[in-house]
């Protein structure tokens, strides 16, 4: 029998192809896979996955990109899914193989992103003997999924691929996984009966009676935010949202996470509030009397002390997740169900929203009297200056995919890189992870193969990944990686000068670790920039290469990330740039 963590409401869980067809259970994985939809697999053999690997060699539409790392799958496999919204899949093998995916499924369960993983299990009569690269990995990661499976009977398995691929994608997105021991991957499987593949159960809509209310509130509010986030990016809803604000006038801000959900040239899309957002956008939502959140979970990032947080605001809050309404911040006005329906009934039920032009003027105010600064009298390139001239350079390309690591360098591009599309900026999150922009990058461009992505790394994150520029080259998948290099890991050593008085320990990257000769040697072009002339030339010629491509760019060690809200601080209390 297979064990299952966790059930789903799917229907119609069952094996896409004609009765009676004897193959492997490998042969069932893949043409279930390929039934529903998966397109690519990202993943590494290995003893205990190796039927998987046979099964593939014997023929898959499925296109297979071996990686070098499982770490690197795993993220790969989130990049994928966050460029198209369907879940990634990853292959791994058992012990060893699959507790490297550990760290992307934690990072897919915090950012709500579709994974699906399957990995190799020692032989069935091993399992339990400390056999060599045994590990139960369902336990291990059961904290972690929406679901996860030992599969321990072949005919079993159509129905497990099938229900695990909806459920990654079902209501909340997250990671699922499927443990498939060696001898049920070999084992011969025949079908006693010809099925479809079925659909998933459509998420449940949200009351009349809940919208009505939240349409009301609009309608006598004198200081209204939208306050969005991830939800809103994972149900499709980020025109809805931009007609609910142009209705009812209501200043828009974005979580990290729902970064181009609504287009941010548009005037009312207010930008990033948050430790590291905008002064203006952190006043906007904190001094809001409604404060209308759409799928974001009111994180400690956002929030800062949290009973401080918003404190005239009613909050109407809108998930699919009924474990998040409350959850951080008592909702008056809860809203459960389906985000893009939920979010188009209020704006059709609204009727006659009160003016709210002087809180707009207000918080455009705020805007143009605190903009983001950095100190354009320093010797050298800076951060910002940086990704304000890449910025300015893929003008004009069709689409655009940015990934991040994490530290300065991930919160200079989520204030300084513009997004005008859904799904065109791919970052860790919830988990923090470093190491995971390059292996996302070489995701979104198997997802979006005519994409141009860059993804903008610092030297620490790209320490943690850049074997995978062998992936890239090998695979075709021509990314562009700047990695903005300090030689510090920059977020550590900032807080170390303010909070533990100066005392830097163990933040300095290797000295004379040389990038642009790390990438030139996996087969990358690669490129030192010192100056901006230099970065200019250097990365006009890689967006006209084909290839991919590092740009190891000097920037200054000591430079500091503003604003910056303290932690434990309120969201009011806003750290600017010394420079003003």
């Amino acid at each position: 029998m297979s064990d299952a963590s966790s059930t789903s409401a799917l229907v119609g869980a069952s094996p896409p192809f004609p009765s009676n067809t004897p193959m492997t259970g490998a042969d069932v994985v893949l043409r279930t896979l390929e039934a529903l939809g998966a397109e690519v697999a990202f993943g590494l053999p290995g003893g205990a996955i190796l039927p998987l690997y046979d099964a593939i060699a014997r023929g898959t539409s499925i296109r297979h990109v071996l990686v070098q790392h499982e770490q690197g799958a795993g993220h790969m496999a989130e990049g994928y899914a966050r460029a198209t919204g369907r879940p990634g899949v990853v292959f791994a093998t058992s012990g060893p193989g699959a507790t490297n995916i550990v760290t992307p499924i934690a990072n897919a369960q915090m950012d709500s992103t579709p994974l699906l993983c399957v990995t190799g299990q020692v032989r069935s009569d091993l399992i339990g003997t400390q056999a060599f690269q045994e590990c139960d990995i369902v336990a291990v990661t059961r904290p972690l999924v929406k679901g996860s499976w030992l599969v321990r009977e072949p005919a079993e398995l159509a129905a497990t691929v099938c229900e695990a691929y909806r459920l990654a994608a079902a209501g909340r997105p997250g990671p699922v996984l499927i443990d498939i021991p060696r001898d049920v991957q070999s084992a011969l499987v025949e079908l006693e009966e010809e099925v479809s593949a079925g659909a998933s159960a459509a998420a449940e809509a949200a009351t009349e009676e809940a919208v009505e209310a939240v349409a009301r509130a609009i309608e006598g509010a004198g200081r209204p935010v939208l306050y969005v986030g991830g939800g809103a990016v994972a149900a499709a809803a980020g025109e809805e949202v931009r007609e609910l604000a142009e209705a009812a006038r209501i200043p828009i801000v974005t979580t990290l996470m729902a970064k181009g959900a609504v287009p941010e040239s548009h005037p009312l899309n207010f930008g990033c509030p948050g430790m590291h957002g905008s002064k203006w956008a952190n006043w906007a939502l904190n001094m809001s009397d409604l404060l209308i959140a759409v799928g974001a979970r009111f994180d400690d990032r956002v929030t800062g002390r949290v009973e401080e947080f918003a404190p005239a605001a009613k909050v109407a809050h809108y998930d699919i997740d009924a474990r998040e309404i409350g959850k951080i911040r008592r909702a008056e006005l809860p809203v459960l169900g389906d985000l893009r329906d939920a979010v188009a009934c209020t704006r059709r039920v609204l009727e006659a929203p009160a003016p709210s032009e002087a809180w707009l003027r207000q918080v455009a105010g705020w805007r143009e009297r605190f903009p983001f600064r950095y100190d354009t009298t320093a010797s050298g390139l800076q951060g910002p200056q940086v990704l304000e001239h890449l910025a300015g350079a893929v003008e004009g390309h069709r689409d655009v995919v940015w990934t991040t690591g994490v530290g300065q360098h991930q919160m200079w591009a989520m204030q300084y890189l513009p997004c005008e599309r859904t799904r065109s900026f791919v970052t860790s999150g919830g988990h923090g992870t470093m190491g995971f922009g390059l292996p996302a990058a070489i995701g979104a461009r198997a997802a979006r193969p005519g994409a141009t992505v860059v993804c903008v790394d610092g030297d620490g994150s790209f320490m943690m990944t850049c074997q995978e520029l062998a992936t890239a080259v090998a695979e075709r998948l021509p990314v562009i990686v700047v990695v903005l290099d300090n030689g510090v890991l920059g977020m550590v050593r900032q807080w170390q000068e303010m909070f533990y008085e100066d005392r830097c320990s163990q933040v300095r990257t290797p000295v004379g670790t040389d990038i642009a000769a790390v990438a030139r040697g996996f087969g990358a072009r690669g490129y030192t920039v010192h100056d901006v002339a230099g970065l200019r030339a250097s990365f006009v010629e890689a967006l006209a290469s084909g290839e991919t491509c590092v740009l190891d760019v000097k920037i200054a060690a000591e430079e500091m990330l503003y604003p910056m809200i303290q932690p434990g601080s309120a969201g009011v209390d806003v750290l600017e740039h010394p420079a003003r």
